[in-house]
């Protein structure tokens, strides 16, 4: 069976999340499937690089699916683009290209990119709203950085990973974690081969202590070496939360 490779764009409100619901919960994984039966007739299941949360956008989610009849991958990107826009659905294809049946798009991932943005400024969010986090009071994003450079490298990120989370281990190894602002907007950029559960968005809400200056740098390492969940900062929301780019 031809294996494909889908790069795929979405606007996370509005869905239950990336992965296949019950019946009456609205997914990307199901839309997605539904849109490539709409011009296959096959009914198949798509394998994803991260399963990402309701709310939860994508600049690049990475996606396999396996065909019954081999197809160009122009047309396969074209029809999927078609039935999606038919459907109402806030997803595209990017692009397509046929791959190897070794490639998986969620187990041959060797690194994971993901951007948060807080909108930083006392005026709400007019045009952004449910993209970004609204955060009226003034943060510090240099000691924001600072901080979060404690929590690079392998660790126990208990405290920073959902009760729900069904990792086998709470040891991770970041690779990234940069803080900059520009203008009223605060860009997060995180990397790493795989994260726990809620990991960015329970990083991004501790470090928002750091900006508002009610924690330091000792304080978020200190929260992290508890590898306590009670010792974590506010869960920052889903809406300001983007995967951006998955390296193979």
């Amino acid at each position: 069976m031809p294996r494909y490779r889908i790069d795929i764009e979405y606007d996370g409100r509005g869905y239950a999340g990336w992965q296949r619901q019950a019946a009456d919960q609205h997914s990307i994984q199901a839309a997605i499937e539904k849109a490539i039966f709409a011009f296959t007739g096959e009914m198949v299941t798509i394998r994803g690089a991260g399963r990402t949360d309701a709310g939860v956008h994508a600049i690049c989610q990475v996606v396999h699916v396996d065909l019954q009849k081999e197809m160009d991958p122009d047309k396969v990107m074209g029809a999927l683009n078609a039935h999606l826009k038919i459907a109402g659905e806030t997803v595209s294809a990017l692009r397509a290209e046929r791959v190897s049946e070794e490639f998986d798009a969620r187990f041959s991932a060797k690194a994971r990119h993901y951007l948060y943005v807080i909108l930083n400024r006392r005026a709400p969010a007019a045009l952004m709203g449910g993209n970004v986090w609204h955060v009226p009071r003034e943060l510090d994003a240099e000691a924001m950085h600072e901080a979060a450079q404690r929590l690079l490298g392998k660790h126990d990120f208990t405290t920073f990973r959902s009760v729900q989370c069904q990792a086998a281990s709470p040891e991770k190894t970041l690779d990234r974690l940069d803080v900059v602002r520009n203008g009223d907007l605060i860009e997060i950029t995180t990397s790493a081969r795989s994260f726990l559960h809620n990991q960015v968005r329970s990083m991004v809400g501790s470090l928002r202590r750091v900006g508002e200056g009610g924690w330091n740098a000792d304080d978020l390492e200190a929260a992290l070496k508890a590898a306590d969940r009670s010792r974590c900062g506010q869960v920052a929301p889903a809406d300001g939360l983007y995967l951006v780019r998955v390296d193979y």
